[in-house]
């Protein structure tokens, strides 16, 4: 499954082995906290100044 700007953060690490290290690498580390499981991708980027396609990019390599 693609992982999209609209992907819930909780969601990604459930569809991602390595998405907790990715997000945690780019300066999320708050992936764990209750808004994690209600934020987009998209939201958290705007939030912690990341740029959304490089993400979205190394999420989605196989």
């Amino acid at each position: 499954m693609m992982i999209t700007k609209d992907t819930i953060i909780g969601d990604i690490i459930n569809m991602n082995p390595k998405g907790a290290e990715i997000l945690m690498g780019y300066g999320m580390g708050c992936i764990g906290c209750p808004s994690a499981q209600m934020e987009k991708l998209e939201q958290a980027c705007e939030i912690h100044g990341i740029d959304l396609n490089e993400i979205l990019k190394k999420l989605n390599e196989k």
